[in-house]
């Protein structure tokens, strides 16, 4: 009994070498693959995934951080409260490739100048990761993406260190954000809504490799400096691995939000001139206005107060979009219906004057279309004062 035990533990000894050797002879190759933006809001920034290739084996996968289920169990309310959990998932390349061909979106190759032990480790790190205990993390859009996941398993990997070139100057994160919403104006302004201030903030390269394309432009001029103090390349080949026309954009809404501010500006100037030369007062008016006010007010507010998106707790707009004028909408009500001047104008007047003095100095990036909101609340209330005086 104790021979055959021995046997079993040098035959497994045996396998075990064997499949040591026999990876370490594999022809391997590992690529970061770069995707270029979609339609959709998702994927307006592109994506990043890394590609494994082992020529002796016939295997070509594709290891993506960036898979999630909309069908999940309250997935909107965890998206809205930054509690949205991603996960590593793995794809055979031929379909990788052919949903982004389909998407209509290009896909871009740079291949890893690994060496063998390295290539190993890497391979050894996906594999741990895809482990179902370990597959699954707490997304961060800013700080922990698919491509920042990617970019931190290539590192750990290496003997040594990557060297990245000089930060570009000048970028934030919603300034990154913009290069890639500049055409869906209405996805932008949604964006700019939520985010404060920290948005703003100038970042280096390392914050800047949240987006796909900067972790591409930084890899591309990359080095690797090893233990021994010898440079090496971090990308030998880059080649365009699907090269499609993207997809055209469908036609949205027609106005952009700005024209749509304006708008709502000169409605409020109208409206207030008609009252004015009639000296009447139209409160179902002011119903809408502070109700809608409200509304988009409970939105930033719960971001600000309760959600873990990053940035999102900075935010000044939370002076223009509050729930206030939720809270005080039945007494305006009954004070218009009782013919009763009410004070909540002569505040707003101030509180809306305040707010515009501070936009150039709080440090915050404003969307153009809070100018013109802000300006039409403003106008509202001042041509209420203005009727009340004149009656």
């Amino acid at each position: 009994m104790k021979r055959k035990l021995i046997y079993l533990l040098l035959a497994l000894l045996i396998v075990g070498f064997a499949r040591a050797a026999s990876f370490k002879s594999d022809s391997i190759r590992f690529s970061l693959l770069t995707c270029a933006p979609g339609s959709e809001i998702y994927a307006h920034f592109g994506h990043t995934a890394i590609r494994y290739e082992n020529y002796t084996r016939e295997i070509d996968l594709v290891f993506n951080y960036g898979m999630f289920n909309f069908r999940e169990p309250h997935f909107v309310w965890r998206f809205v409260k930054g509690e949205t959990d991603y996960q590593l998932g793995i794809t055979p390349y031929i379909y990788f490739r052919a949903e982004y061909a389909m998407r209509g979106s290009s896909v871009y190759q740079q291949v890893l100048n690994l060496t063998q032990e390295e290539k190993l480790r890497l391979l050894g790190l996906l594999e741990e990761n895809y482990r179902p205990e370990n597959r699954v993390y707490r997304y961060n859009y800013f700080y922990d993406n698919c491509t920042t996941r990617a970019r931190d398993q290539i590192e750990k990997a290496i003997e040594g260190k990557v060297v990245y070139a000089d930060s570009i100057g000048g970028k934030t994160f919603r300034s990154i954000i913009h290069e890639f919403t500049s055409e869906a104006l209405w996805d932008e302004f949604g964006i700019d809504l939520c985010l404060g201030v920290e948005a703003d903030r100038e970042i280096g390269k390392r914050l800047q490799m949240f987006a796909p394309f900067y972790m591409l432009h930084y890899a591309d001029s990359a080095y690797i400096v090893s233990s021994a103090g010898v440079k090496r390349p971090l990308v030998s080949e880059k080649t365009t691995i699907v090269n499609v026309d993207p997809e055209p954009v469908e036609p949205g809404f027609p106005l952009s939000p700005v024209a749509c501010g304006i708008l709502f500006l000169i409605v409020c100037i109208v409206m207030g001139w008609v009252q004015w030369k009639h000296r009447c007062v139209w409160w179902g008016w002011d119903v809408v206005l502070l109700l809608l006010q409200g509304l988009a007010g409970c939105i930033v507010a719960f971001l600000f107060f309760f959600s873990t998106h990053p940035t999102v707790g900075s935010n000044w707009l939370l002076w223009l979009f509050n729930p206030v004028p939720l809270f005080y909408l039945p007494f305006l009500v009954f004070h218009e219906k009782k013919g009763l001047k009410d004070p909540y104008h002569v505040i707003n007047i101030v509180y809306l004057t305040l707010f515009m003095v501070i936009i150039p100095i709080c440090g915050q990036e404003f969307n153009l279309t809070v100018l013109p909101l802000a300006l039409g609340l403003l106008v509202n209330s001042v041509s209420r004062i203005l009727v009340w005086n004149k009656k």
